[in-house]
């Protein structure tokens, strides 16, 4: 049984002979659905009027998997007809890939090709494009490579993929000798795809003074019948690996689209148009880290102030010195360090809790234990804590922060 839809990919509608059928599984003399493999889902359609469902090979055949018993026999021929809308969605979309990693051979170095996958799922933000589900998806390549994609390179990866688009380059495929295709540098393998490679020849696939690489998917015939591409995003799925993720089609179009009209938007707002949005932006962040500066200065005066407030009310137990009261702005942490810078100027323990009661901070000159400070604490109002015996801290308390400096003042400061 042989599948041709890899080497005829415009074929969609034909007729075979059903080699043999277990259940809703169908083998034929002869096919053009392709079967998924290579990153690329199996096609869609119907054979003798039942919908294909899944299409696979297992154990040198192709199996078509039926939504449910088929009506025909073993040895009756059978039309199958493959939706030609994903059967073309898919050719754009695998011929893109090929587009996207030849733009890659252009500005990456120590490339390799680390995989590639066409989404068959339809994302939330498909919309109700009259073309269907069918080309609303993404596709992914994954670069191996020591450059560091950044903004920059996504897009000038992106502006080279649509200018090869549009330069019309031909793409054309052969079966070569394996050892031929291995000992080929211009030729991209995927690492898993070449320990792989089984029987005497390779198909390789070639774009026109572009790209060249060993293939088994479906490719359509000329750059421009890819359509527009717009990059989504990159991510990072393993060491040495920089996943991007495509669009092609309608859902490329209303990308861009999209983008387009936030940028408008953006700049509508920060008063000045897109090309000079980088450098408002810019000056929105300077601006803005100006003011947390200022903001964390004034917080840190706050503290200092409300500390020194603390150190006059400060109250004597058992000959030693403790300032206690609330510090509003600081965690755990925080609170922990502001105690202790507050210890040793003629106070003995400095225990600090926030205004909402969920953080305490303790340190003590030595005479006391921090940490029996903050057990006694969250035993009383639950949570937990920890630390050195002159410096700890809690969290988790449940309480007002008033009610715990209270219970701080009237026992653990007051020696019961």
């Amino acid at each position: 049984m042989t599948g041709t839809a890899a080497a005829e990919p415009t074929v969609t509608t034909f007729t075979s002979t059903v080699d043999r059928i277990d259940s809703t599984a169908v083998v034929l003399t002869e096919t053009y659905f392709y079967a998924e493999g290579g990153g690329q889902p199996a096609d869609r359609g119907t054979l003798g009027g039942v919908e294909v469902v899944d299409v696979q090979h297992r154990d040198g055949d192709i199996v078509h998997e039926l939504a449910e018993p088929p009506s025909f026999e073993p040895d009756e021929s059978v039309e199958g007809v493959v939706d030609a809308a994903f059967r073309t969605y898919c050719m754009r979309a695998h011929t893109a890939s090929h587009v996207l990693y030849g733009a890659g051979r252009r500005l990456l170095s120590d490339l390799g090709y680390g995989g590639f996958d066409i989404s068959a799922t339809v994302p939330d933000d498909a919309g109700d494009d009259d073309f269907g589900p069918a080309v609303s998806g993404k596709v992914r390549v994954d670069f191996e490579t020591t450059t560091e994609i950044d903004d920059s390179t996504l897009a000038e990866l992106e502006r080279l993929t649509n200018r090869a688009v549009w330069e019309s380059y031909d793409v054309t495929w052969e079966q070569i000798p394996r050892e031929e295709a291995l000992g080929r540098e211009d030729i991209a393998f995927n690492t898993k795809t070449e320990e792989g490679i089984q029987g005497e020849t390779v198909r390789v696939v070639t774009i026109e003074d572009w790209d060249v690489a060993a293939c088994g998917g479906t490719h359509v015939g000329n750059t421009r019948e890819i359509g527009p591409v717009t990059v989504l995003g990159r991510s990072n799925p393993g060491e040495g690996l920089t996943r991007v993720e495509f669009a092609v089609g309608p859902r490329a179009i209303r990308q861009r689209a999209t983008e387009h009209e936030q940028s408008r938007r953006a700049a509508r707002a920060l008063d000045t148009n897109v090309a000079e949005l980088p450098d408002a932006v810019a000056a929105l962040q300077s601006e803005r880290d100006d003011l947390r500066d200022t903001v964390a200065t004034l917080r840190e005066r706050l503290v200092d102030a409300r500390i020194a407030d603390l150190r006059d009310d400060a109250v004597e137990a058992d000959g030693r010195r403790w300032l206690v009261g609330t510090v509003a702005g600081l965690d755990a942490n925080g609170l922990a360090d502001r105690a202790e810078g507050a210890v040793g100027d003629a106070v003995d323990v400095a225990a600090l809790v926030d205004d909402d009661g969920q953080y305490l901070g303790v340190a003590t000159t030595g005479d006391v234990d921090a940490g029996e400070v903050v057990d006694r604490v969250t035993a009383e109002f639950g949570g937990g804590g920890g630390g050195r015996p002159t410096v700890a801290q809690g969290g988790g308390l449940d309480a007002d922060g008033d009610d715990v400096v209270a219970f701080i003042r009237d026992t653990t400061a007051g020696g019961d």
